[in-house]
């Protein structure tokens, strides 16, 4: 089980590198590459048709329609992420405002750390060894909110 990551450009690479962090972290296997929904179409469709993953990621500026145009051609889930810039609300909006029948699952700007955690919920469904490595993930989330509160009380 693994991610596919697709990058509308190499300046997407800083949201990017938040969800290999937590995907190494939770030994998730995935690959990376950049396609431009606008400039190259034909290697989008390429990249949709080959690719093994279950779960795609896809992190866009700008105009942001490299989610959607993913999820027109592949019914396996697909993440969009969009990325702050000059125009943030138009990045967010063409995430999130999907025509019936094409969904994609949303995260907050620039947060790929969450559209990986995303990936990995979806995987556990069906994948023990990935539910048991988020579950532990989550409880160091929590122990480090634990540690942080005792920190500023002392």
């Amino acid at each position: 089980m693994s991610v596919q990551i697709v990058l509308g450009s190499k300046s997407d690479m800083k949201v990017a590198e938040k969800a290999i962090s937590v995907l190494k972290e939770l030994g998730v296997p995935y690959k990376i590459a950049i396609a431009s929904a606008h400039r190259t179409p034909e290697l989008v469709d390429e990249l949709v048709a080959q690719a093994e993953a279950e779960v795609f990621i896809a992190i866009a500026g700008l105009s942001a329609a490299l989610p959607g145009v993913i999820a027109a051609r592949t019914h396996k889930p697909v993440i969009g992420v969009p990325v702050s810039g000059t125009l943030n609300l138009d990045a967010v909006l063409s995430v999130v405002q999907m025509p019936p029948g094409i969904p994609v699952a949303a995260v907050g700007l620039d947060r790929g750390e969450n559209a990986a955690i995303l990936a990995v919920q979806i995987l556990a469904l069906k994948d023990d060894t990935m539910r048991d490595a988020l579950v532990k993930y989550r409880e160091r989330l929590r122990e480090k909110v634990l540690r942080d509160s005792k920190e500023v009380e002392d």
